[in-house]
């Protein structure tokens, strides 16, 4: 498989502007890449860019906190489904993994697999805030609900993905759920390690620099 097509090349900041989405969209039909991953409110214009191509449109859900209601996450699924997306990444209740409800965890990202309705769910556990016990409690949460990915960040915490935690979430996970790295990939060679240790899709900003074998100062 490409290198291509392992990204998901992300514009998800608060400010990204339609002709910076057209960028990343003329970018992405260009070189190939998995997919784009953008917010809610560019989802149907992407899938229009895009008809035509093998190009998935991935959007995010909760994001990026996570602390919305499950009701509210699994609306926002059905809307961006009937939009257009073809993947969505939600975010984790994080307080809740934190209080040790994870009952209340796994039926949160159940109200998403539910909605998202066979479309492919990844999701996201913000491993930056996590002890090693609570990534792996995350994991295993995320595989009985029925997610299809676990991912590390959004790429807009307190820090982002790391060889460590994608080897202890490849680990926890097995070898038949996929492992998405995100927040601070910057490099080929950052790619080829998330790679090596385990990830089976990479998010990145700075994915035409990675193709070409630059460095990028992208954070997410």
């Amino acid at each position: 498989m490409s290198l291509a097509k392992y990204i998901d090349h992300t514009a998800l900041k608060p400010d990204t502007t339609l002709e910076q989405i057209d960028a990343l969209l003329s970018e992405a039909k260009e070189y190939g890449f998995k997919s784009v991953c953008v917010n809610p409110t560019h989802v149907a214009h992407a899938k229009k860019a895009l008809e035509g191509t093998d190009v998935l449109v991935c959007t995010v859900i909760g994001f990026p906190l996570g602390a919305n209601t499950s009701e509210v996450k699994a609306f926002e699924t059905e809307d961006a489904i009937k939009k257009g997306a073809s993947e969505v990444d939600m975010v984790i209740n994080i307080g809740a993994l934190k209080d040790g409800r994870d009952e209340d965890v796994k039926k949160d990202i159940e109200s998403v697999v539910s909605a998202a309705n066979g479309v492919t769910t990844k999701v996201i556990i913000e491993t930056s805030l996590l002890t090693d016990a609570e990534k792996v409690r995350a994991c295993e949460l995320a595989v009985a609900a029925g997610a299809d990915f676990v991912k590390t960040s959004t790429g807009f915490s307190t820090g982002g993905a790391t060889a460590e935690d994608i080897k202890l979430m490849r680990e926890t996970v097995g070898p038949d759920i996929g492992v998405k790295a995100s927040g601070g990939i910057r490099s080929y060679e950052d790619v080829k390690t998330m790679i090596d240790n385990g990830a089976t899709r990479i998010g990145a900003s700075a994915g035409v620099k990675i193709l070409k074998g630059e460095a990028s100062d992208s954070d997410y």
